[in-house]
């Protein structure tokens, strides 16, 4: 079973990636993206897919156009775990 993250670890999340915000009522946190165009937007998404489904752990997300909202938490763990600070880090990554 997957861990949730404990408080000081969650903070320590946040601290490490400022760029994304917590969402206390899920525990998750989350990042709006915004790209040049729907192209770029989707060519991005296509990228966080390929790396999500080889971790074998998966965002929630939307896109709008040149916007891609995502939202992590471990479903497994009813919130933050380490799972998630390994995709944030991956998503970051591709910048």
């Amino acid at each position: 079973m997957v861990q949730k993250l404990d408080d000081d670890a969650r903070t320590a999340l946040l601290v490490r990636f400022p760029a994304w915000t917590h969402e206390p009522t899920r525990d998750a946190i989350t990042r709006r993206f915004e790209f040049d165009d729907f192209a770029k937007a989707f060519g991005f998404m296509t990228s966080v897919a390929i790396i999500a489904e080889k971790m074998d752990h998966h965002p929630e997300w939307s896109n709008v156009y040149n916007r891609v909202d995502i939202l992590l938490t471990t479903h497994d763990a009813d919130g933050l775990s380490e799972r998630d600070a390994k995709l944030a880090e991956a998503i970051e990554r591709l910048l």
